[in-house]
């Protein structure tokens, strides 16, 4: 008796948001979830978590290592909605306060293998210098109620923000079924760590 064709694909995640970049800032704090289509749905792991705090390696990079693991599946009917995750890095301010030192999102690789992705970070900023005063004398700096409007289009064109930092990411991706159903990803990615060059201005 012949298998029964498959009604979903699977999209395995896992690796860790390995370090950032941010020269201005020390002892932060990284928070990650996932944002995916009406079709996805999670089956195993965890679509969010919170690392250690961390404070900048001694040597040259300067770099904030956090090494925090990510791992999750997804099911879905269709590649419309592919995940996306989104980052919130915080830490404290001038007044011991916690305050956001950053945004950022990215797709989750389509093609299966071993990725590497660096996300340029933002934060919101006060529309006038009585805001940005105030906000700063009361430790209350603006941010989204709701980070996951980073990995929206919707309403971000009224939102003024600064580039702030970036947050290296690597990713292990595994796809079951995919080709089953009608999609190609290509082929595997075999050679290695993949994805942008780190931005020019930082070390390697």
């Amino acid at each position: 008796m012949a298998a029964a064709s498959p009604s979903v694909f699977l999209l395995m995640v896992n690796g860790q948001v390995e370090s950032a970049q941010f020269p201005e800032h020390d002892d932060l704090y990284c928070k990650y979830c996932f944002v995916y289509g009406q079709d996805w749905a999670p089956t195993a792991g965890l679509e969010e978590g919170i690392s250690q705090i961390t404070s900048k390696s001694l040597d040259a990079r300067r770099a904030l290592v956090w090494n925090f693991p990510i791992d999750v599946t997804f099911k879905s009917t269709n590649p419309y909605g592919w995940p996306q995750i989104v980052l919130s890095v915080y830490g404290p301010d001038v007044f011991g306060n916690d305050v956001v030192r950053g945004y950022g999102a990215v797709h989750v690789p389509f093609s299966p293998g071993r990725h590497k992705r660096t996300v340029p970070m933002f934060v919101p900023e006060s529309t006038s210098k009585l805001q940005k005063f105030t906000s700063w004398f009361m430790g209350r700096r603006p941010e989204y109620t709701d980070p996951k409007v980073v990995a929206q289009g919707e309403g971000r064109e009224v939102t003024r923000v600064r580039s702030q930092g970036f947050v290296t990411l690597l990713f292990n991706v595994v796809t079951k079924d995919m080709k089953k159903l009608g999609y190609d990803t290509g082929p595997p990615d075999t050679q290695g760590v993949s994805g942008p060059s780190p931005p020019q201005g930082l070390p390697t």
